[in-house]
């Protein structure tokens, strides 16, 4: 993981989870969607870039390769979080730098204001097909009516990282923790569970309802919006999504129990929830196994794939991505550094400092790196992850490499944000029993094409 955009890259823990030359060459500046901006393939000047806080290992060893690609290039980092407002409030007097990373469930929000450039001449510029870098639910993640616009960087697959010490216990087999087989599933959580004078002391299975809300409706066939980016969270398929998580919640005591307890998870901590046996599967995305990775010999884990309602292997394409704002004073520069960030041989750069960064942790495993783009997940897998000696762990792992390809785009649009932020609202109010699974998908689509309406019309 390198420059950390949060909403996109956090644990999902499914219970509580670039330039031109100094003139600016040539881009146009209104970026609306019926605009082209040309984009130059030298670069030079100045670039400023915003967002790009916390960068670790990995990220320190990018940015380190794009500099050595674009020596006329003079790079000055804005360290400090996005923030939707701020970005908005400074498009507003003029004051965007020339890239921006963000979350890209944001990107169709920008682009349908004109806050940013559409990039399909950026790409050709740089000589990259998008089609062939990316996996495809990666690239249709920044597709907005048919134009690229933005540069993605990784994709980080979710799964069920399941505790096989309390299934074991329990008697539950692995395939009986299987998300196509709501009534089943919720069979074996109750076997897990255990409370105490009516709190939960373990979860059977965690589901993170509110922690990436999108995954449970693609795999229950569900959608977010429609093809053209208009808000379908009443969809029939979602209400009978969201009735599947409410069982799960119900069968442990109530969602607002579930997440009392799951929040006092020493999650990142030595005694974490598979350390303390605190649940006995969990959806997570893949990161996670790095934060377990130091405690391996206190646990015993595995994986599972996330299941559609077809039975078959699904996760979604969120991740981050870099946009150039339609200000941009530097955009040939902005195209180049962007692109400089996710190719082959930056991942290359990344994946050794990362491997050089384990060596010196006693015990420390490599769990390689889902960059969005296959190339450079099959090589550093090739290179960097080998066998760990613990045959569970490793089976974790491979696990989600098994379903990186399954990945599936939950849409472009212009009310992105919103639709997230009212569809964790909605499964919340469902879970807690104050509304219908159906009433409270109703509502969260109503408000949603409210802001689908006024932000469609930037």
């Amino acid at each position: 993981m390198s420059f950390p955009v949060r909403p996109a890259s956090a644990v999902l823990l499914v219970s509580a989870l670039a330039l031109t030359a100094c003139g600016g060459g040539g881009g146009q500046s209104g970026g609306n969607a019926a605009d082209t901006p040309s984009f130059g393939a030298s670069a030079s000047g100045t670039l400023n870039a915003w967002a790009f806080d916390n960068a670790d290992d990995v990220g320190k060893a990018r940015l380190a390769y794009a500099q050595s690609q674009l020596n006329g290039v003079q790079v000055k980092l804005d360290q400090t979080s996005f923030d939707s407002q701020k970005f908005t409030t400074r498009a507003a007097s003029g004051d965007l730098p020339d890239v921006v990373q963000m979350d890209r469930a944001l990107v169709g929000t920008y682009a349908a204001q004109g806050l940013i450039k559409p990039l399909d001449q950026c790409y050709a510029a740089q000589n990259v097909d998008a089609s062939k870098q990316f996996y495809p639910a990666v690239t249709d993640s920044v597709t907005y009516k048919n134009q690229l616009w933005a540069v993605p960087q990784f994709y980080q697959p979710a799964a069920i990282i399941t505790n096989t010490r309390v299934m074991d216990a329990a008697g539950v087999k692995a395939d009986q923790i299987d998300t196509s087989k709501p009534d089943q599933l919720v069979a074996a959580a109750k076997k897990m569970y255990q409370a105490s004078g009516g709190k939960p002391t373990r979860l059977g299975f965690d589901p993170v309802a509110t922690g990436q809300p999108e995954l449970w409706l693609i795999a229950g066939g569900g959608r977010l919006m429609d093809d053209t980016g208009k808000p379908a969270l009443d969809d029939p398929m979602n209400v009978t999504a969201v009735e599947t998580l409410k069982k799960i919640s119900d069968a442990q005591g109530g969602h607002a129990k579930i997440k009392s307890f799951s929040d006092s998870f020493d999650t990142f901590g030595k005694n974490n929830q598979f350390v303390k046996d605190q649940v006995g599967a969990q959806a997570n995305a893949q990161w996670y196994l790095n934060v377990l990775s130091p405690y391996v010999a206190q646990e015993k884990i595995s994986a599972v794939p996330f299941k559609g309602s077809d039975g078959q292997p699904v996760t979604y394409a969120g991740g981050s991505a870099f946009v150039i704002p339609a200000t941009a004073k530097n955009p040939d520069a902005a195209c180049a550094w962007a692109l400089s960030l996710v190719t082959q041989q930056a991942w290359d750069a990344a994946a050794k400092a990362r491997s050089e960064t384990l060596a010196k942790t006693p015990g420390a495993i490599n769990t390689g790196l889902f960059t969005g783009s296959p190339a450079a997940d099959t090589a550093i897998r090739q290179k960097y992850v080998k066998p760990s000696g613990n045959t569970g762990f490793d089976q974790a792992i491979s696990t989600y490499y098994d379903v990186v390809d399954k990945g599936r785009s939950i849409g472009v649009s212009p009310a992105g944000e919103a639709i997230k932020n009212e569809l964790k609202n909605a499964i919340t109010s469902a879970l807690l029993g104050q509304k219908s699974a159906q009433q409270a998908l109703a509502d969260a689509q109503a408000a949603a094409m409210r802001s689908y309406n006024q932000d469609a019309q930037g």
